[in-house]
């Protein structure tokens, strides 16, 4: 699952965006929910997901892009005919809006135990800093 890389196009509401994707709202337009976790820590934004019986090589696609994180994996049906199966197949997505201090260029991904961690670098919070604006008259 190679996708282009679009630098150019940001979602003008971001936090419409996950709230859609909530699953106490029940829209899910690109298949199942992946269920996250997220905090910081070091300087870092830390972003887990669960994602139990998947192939990291090759079922786990992580983009960035516009200021949000996506998470697309597709989890395969491997056994035959099973006598009764609760498991659930199938693809599985999930998109998070990055801090605004978020790094893009530093973002690491490891998979293990079922559970894919990423965390994103962060830059330090610039302060704005007042000055006094001369009034012309």
């Amino acid at each position: 699952m190679n996708l282009p890389e679009r630098r150019d196009v940001r979602f003008p509401f971001p936090e419409l965006l996950e709230w859609v994707e909530n699953p106490m709202f029940g829209f899910r337009p690109f298949g199942q929910l992946v269920r996250v976790e997220d905090y910081i820590a070091d300087d870092r934004y830390v972003l887990r997901a669960e994602l139990p019986g998947v192939d990291p090589e090759e079922d786990i696609e992580v983009t960035v892009d516009g200021g949000m994180l996506h998470i697309r994996a597709e989890k395969t049906h491997r056994a035959t005919e099973p006598h009764r199966s609760e498991f659930a197949y199938g693809a599985l997505s999930r998109t998070v809006t990055l801090p605004a201090t978020a790094r893009t260029d530093d973002v690491k991904a490891v998979y293990k135990d079922g559970v894919l961690e990423i965390s994103v670098g962060l830059e330090e919070e610039k302060k704005a800093e007042g000055r006094r604006i001369t009034v012309e008259h």
